[in-house]
């Protein structure tokens, strides 16, 4: 018998006419001690069939099918009385969500928030789980963990957040893991070594692992057998390589060839310079004792140079805490900072917030998680609209009306949609009403912060394809912040290597991939190779 056996999952949002089916009719079993991928697009229905496995969907708006079951060990899940479900979740079936600053509380510390598994499946508090916490911590890789155990969500970076919330889930020893996007947010070699840990410690407690990404390297990296959805449907099933090698479905063959393509913008010397910025520095204070003196500092950025043409694009890469959010922050004025900044010529490190408001019209951002970055209370249309209220670019709301249906036009979005709200919309058409409030403003110069690293592969073909379109029609000068190689690539002709707030390797974006010089630039781009390598032999159990 199979360690979980899903049979006609259908599960429905809704009732009546508007009534939305998230799945339909999915099956699969997943053994001891195996690696199961599940692969497709935003909305597909993935995360929708692993929350069903924990019923942790919220009931009653979502309902599942007459015919559906979840057996997990022999154990009916579905409708199953609580004192069960609170015995399988987190004890024998532990979850790695999506985003971990989302789903770590961010009012407890780490060694709160582990203890409240121990305590609540093992027994442990006191003395005790805090010794299992920092043993957890240890096994996860997570470094200095002793300094860790009273740190906040807010206060780790996203790798060590990710280790964090894989510590709490294998907690209990867990018969099943369920990994949910465990890599979207951090860089090439944080992602190989969650990877090799997740290997290992699979291996280790005989786990079986249910994996659901959008990154196909990964699932040729980690899987035996793979699921591919879309529409809440099963459309290609087997053996990895034989899917990847000979994929039957169309779906699945786009999902295969989507990546993406093209080269960035050719580069022009004579193109005036829009942002430049010398020797910044960001430090934060590190404060300890009843009176919190300064005992020193962190160097988030320290002594960084850089220069950001008119249709240029320089990209940022770098692992996770190496700066390069920070870097994007101080010259837009957003954090304070040492150093010379100047934008279109003008020296900015200087002014206040008032001489700095007219200027704000011409730097805009776009940020990581497009669904934290966009008001919910607020309309599509009211969320476009907001920067032309602020700078006073419409003269009355007809105007106002015309300037955001061709914001969202020139971005591919319908503009009758504008009166829908955020949750209406799925993470891609989200990214784009994100680059339709920053371009609305007409700017100059736009920092571009992870702006794919949450989207499937097709999605981030069509934003690469829509930045690239955009910046060629309106000159737009680019910091493009990412940690995934493939995309800088296609993007950037100038390409900046960070780690620890310095700047290690810096050139144009060919020379940097093909033969960069520094021992971290190679460690950087050999990651990036394993992950992508479609060798078979990389193909695990």
């Amino acid at each position: 018998m199979a360690l979980l056996e899903v049979r006609d999952l259908t599960v429905t949002f809704g009732e009546g006419e508007k009534a939305v089916a998230a799945v339909q009719g999915v099956s699969f079993a997943l053994e001891r001690g195996e690696t199961l991928a599940i692969v497709g697009e935003s909305g597909s229905g993935k995360s929708v069939t692993a929350l069903s496995i924990l019923q942790l969907l919220p009931y009653p708006v979502a309902a599942h099918g007459k015919a559906s079951s979840i057996r997990f060990d022999g154990q009916e899940l579905i409708g199953a009385a609580p004192s069960v479900l609170q015995q399988v979740r987190g004890g024998r079936i532990g979850m790695v969500f999506q985003e971990p600053m989302t789903s770590l509380n961010p009012l407890h510390t780490v060694a709160r928030q582990i203890g409240e598994t121990l305590l609540l499946h093992k027994g442990l508090a006191g003395a005790a789980a805090r010794a299992r916490t920092l043993e957890l911590l240890a096994l996860v890789g997570l470094q200095d963990a002793a300094n860790r155990l009273d740190a906040y969500p807010h206060q780790l970076s996203g790798g060590q957040r990710q280790r964090v919330m894989i510590a709490m889930a294998l907690a209990t020893e867990p018969d099943m893991l369920i990994a949910d996007e465990p890599t979207t947010a951090v860089d090439v070699t944080i992602q190989a070594q969650l990877l090799k840990l997740l290997r290992d410690l699979q291996a280790r407690f005989g786990m079986a692992l249910l994996l659901i990404t959008h990154d196909l390297g990964i699932v040729r990296n980690m899987a035996r057998r793979v699921l591919v959805m879309t529409r809440g449907e099963v459309v290609e099933e087997g053996p990895v390589e034989e899917v990847f090698r000979r994929p039957r479905h169309p779906y699945t063959q786009r999902l295969l060839a989507a990546e993406p393509k093209g080269d960035p913008l050719p580069p022009s010397p004579q193109a005036p310079e829009v942002m430049r910025a010398d020797a910044v520095k960001v430090w934060f204070p590190i404060r300890r004792g009843v009176m919190r003196r300064t005992v020193g500092h962190i160097k988030a950025v320290d002594g960084v140079s850089v220069a950001v043409r008119e249709g240029h694009t320089v990209g940022v890469v770098g692992e996770s805490g190496s700066g390069k959010t920070t870097l994007g922050l101080a010259l837009l004025r957003l954090t304070r900072s040492e150093g010379r900044i100047a934008f279109l010529g003008r020296p900015i490190d200087g002014l206040g917030w008032r001489e700095l408001r007219p200027l704000r019209r011409a730097m805009q951002i776009v940020f990581q998680d497009p669904y934290g970055s966009l008001s919910p209370r607020m309309s599509v249309a009211d969320i476009v609209a907001e920067g032309l209220g602020v700078h006073r670019l419409a003269r009355d709301r007809a105007e106002s009306r015309r300037m955001i249906e061709a914001a969202l036009t020139e971005v591919g979005l319908d503009p009758a949609s504008a009166g829908r709200y955020p949750h209406e919309f799925s993470g891609g058409q989200r990214q784009r009403i994100a680059i339709a409030r920053a371009l609305i403003l007409k700017p100059s110069f736009v920092v571009l912060d992870e702006p794919t690293s949450a989207l499937d592969m097709s999605v981030q073909a069509q934003i690469v394809d829509l930045l690239r379109d955009l910046q060629s029609r309106h000159r737009l000068a680019y910091l493009f912040i990412s940690h995934d190689l493939k995309v800088v690539r296609a993007l950037a002709d100038e390409v900046l290597v960070m780690r620890d707030g310095k700047v290690v390797e810096s050139g144009p974006s060919a020379q940097i991939f093909d033969a960069p010089r520094e021992d971290y630039t190679k460690a950087l781009m050999a990651a990036a190779l394993r992950l992508e390598a479609v060798d078979t032999g990389a193909v695990r159990s």
